[in-house]
């Protein structure tokens, strides 16, 4: 999108970012089999602990991107993700970050006892 770029029609670092946390919720949500508003009504909620994002190559204004990503590990209470935006099989970005499911209003990490897979 238009607003996504500089003058010079250059992907802003924001709107990967951007891409990728849409990539994460959709990827989280399908984990843990549950919705935000889910989550929400339960005062669960997903926190970002880390994120590590390394730009290779710029993305230009109108390019169709790819944003792929997987979980990686997990633990009880932690989640590792992995993300790339390609365009046409050329890695642009990569991202690795790290999540962990918040109980409110304590704001204690909580186990991830009801995500698919867990125990297996």
């Amino acid at each position: 999108m238009f607003f996504d770029t500089d003058a010079g029609g250059v992907m802003h670092n924001l709107a990967y970012l951007r891409m990728i946390e849409t990539c994460r919720t959709h990827l989280a949500t399908e984990w843990l089999n549950s919705s935000m508003a889910n989550l929400g009504e339960k005062k669960l909620f997903l926190a970002l602990t880390q994120s590590q994002i390394r730009y290779l190559r710029p993305a230009k204004l109108s390019e169709k991107l790819d944003i792929l990503g997987g979980i990686t590990s997990y633990s009880s209470i932690r989640i590792h993700c992995n993300f790339t935006i390609e365009r046409n099989q050329e890695i642009l970005c990569t991202c690795k970050q790290e999540l962990a499911l918040i109980q409110l209003p304590e704001g204690k990490p909580t186990k991830l006892s009801f995500a698919k897979n867990l125990n297996s």
